[in-house]
């Protein structure tokens, strides 16, 4: 069987990643699974400067799902260039690096730097406040994403994803942002703006007020963006919202997906994408398919 993809100009064994902000740098998990079978690692959003990231409480269980709002702190990316790169060359995987920023220049300045280092890929993360717009989100209008995209494409030859948020009207349009500026591939969805209040102390648990909806209370949303996106753009799309196992992820991909990502999962159970890509090819061979891009797009709609 052919499990390897094809995602936006990187080669990947097979197309199971593991999502942003969910893996660390891959450290943690380490003891619990093989890297090395892992078709990517998708490292913490990572910026050009360290980020303390937000007041605690960060995290809190929801039905179904999890609240988050980490705020993207991470040790900034000459810590990342200097220590946590050369953990990750070890292994037998590809590396896409999440990055994140408050201002266009910040992007540049980070990918200028990005673009110097031994990585296969850059997931620019459009769910962050510009500070220059009122703290209103890059990618949440056509133009938005089209303008960071194109800037960060002048400096970077590496190939380009950019992710998605889909606290937006039509997630189509910003789709095509990202396409007509020459990114190279789409990743969706990142989380749902929520909220959790603690009905004793009648106050907000996270320590922002709100925070980022995960895991499988989001995944018909994700499917159903993957769906629209991969009618609407040429450039391929990983998918990601909900993922716990091979059948969540094989119906991203007849959806469209051409890779996938598992975030709250890993939360979860460790092994959850370890899991995934067993249960992926045990699905091939139970429909006796032979190559795994036979799956992708697939869908024979009503």
């Amino acid at each position: 069987m052919k499990t390897s993809v094809n995602f936006a100009g990187i080669e990947m064994k097979n197309p199971v990643t593991v999502a942003s902000g969910t893996f660390g740098y891959g450290r943690e998990f380490q003891e619990f699974i093989d890297l090395n079978k892992l078709g990517a690692i998708i490292t913490k959003g990572t910026s050009l400067k360290p980020r303390a990231g937000n007041k605690p409480p960060r995290i809190c269980e929801t039905a179904s799902g999890m609240l988050n709002s980490i705020g993207l702190q991470n040790p900034g990316v000459e810590y990342f260039a200097k220590t946590d790169l050369p953990f990750l060359k070890q292994f037998d995987t590809k590396i896409i690096v999440n990055a994140c920023g408050n201002t266009v220049e910040e992007y540049v300045e980070l990918c200028k730097i990005l673009n110097t280092l031994d990585i296969d890929g850059v997931e620019l993360n459009l769910s962050c406040p510009n500070v220059k717009a009122g703290c209103l989100a890059f990618g949440t209008t056509y133009e938005g994403v089209k303008n960071v995209t194109s800037q960060v494409r002048k400096v970077l030859d590496k190939p380009l994803i950019v992710k998605l948020t889909p606290n937006v009207t039509d997630i189509t349009a910003t789709a095509k942002g990202a396409e007509d500026a020459g990114a190279d591939g789409i990743s969706a969805i990142n989380t749902l703006l929520g909220m959790k209040i603690d009905i004793e102390k009648r106050r907000p648990i996270l320590g922002i007020n709100t925070g980022g909806l995960s895991g499988p209370a989001i995944k018909p949303v994700a499917v159903r963006c993957v769906w629209q996106i991969a009618n609407s753009v040429k450039i391929p799309v990983m998918g990601l919202g909900g993922i716990m196992n091979g059948e969540d992820a094989i119906e991203f991909m007849i959806a469209g997906a051409t890779a996938v990502s598992i975030g709250a999962g890993n939360f979860v159970e460790p092994s959850t994408s370890i899991k995934t890509i067993e249960e992926i090819e045990e699905y091939m061979k139970k429909h006796n398919i032979e190559d795994i891009n036979e799956i992708i797009k697939s869908i024979q709609t009503n």
